[in-house]
């Protein structure tokens, strides 16, 4: 059932979110002091790609005060903006039956776009 769902994710949009998420990690990579962040879009990218079978948790690693500054910093510079971008995909998904699958894809990648430091991805 993963594998459909991936499917219609990937021909219904899913490729191109994932490509851009793609190349703004490349962007961020171009500078030392964007890798940090260039390694989170790829991150998200792979998720974007196919979310169907993963799940986000929340690491144990201590990466301490860094974690949350990069964290605010993602926030500020369009985390938010983003993360309230795929809410309003799942909303709009949620509204019909056919829909709910993929509104949940959406919800996992709120979590994942708001604060991506501090968080793994792993198969369910």
């Amino acid at each position: 059932m993963n594998t459909i769902g991936n499917l219609i994710w990937l021909i219904c949009g899913g490729f191109f979110s994932a490509l851009g998420y793609f190349v703004m990690g490349f962007i961020f990579c171009i500078s030392i002091i964007g890798i940090p962040f260039g390694i989170q879009c790829f991150k998200i990218g792979m998720l974007v790609l196919f979310p169907f079978g993963k799940k986000v948790v929340t690491t144990s690693s201590s990466g301490g005060c860094l974690t949350l500054l990069f964290n605010l910093l993602w926030i500020v510079t369009g985390g938010l903006y983003t993360a309230c971008i795929h809410l309003v995909f799942a909303v709009l998904l949620f509204i019909t039956i056919i829909g709910i699958p993929f509104g949940r894809q959406h919800l996992k990648l709120v979590e994942l776009t708001l604060a991506p430091f501090g968080k793994r991805i792993i198969e369910d």
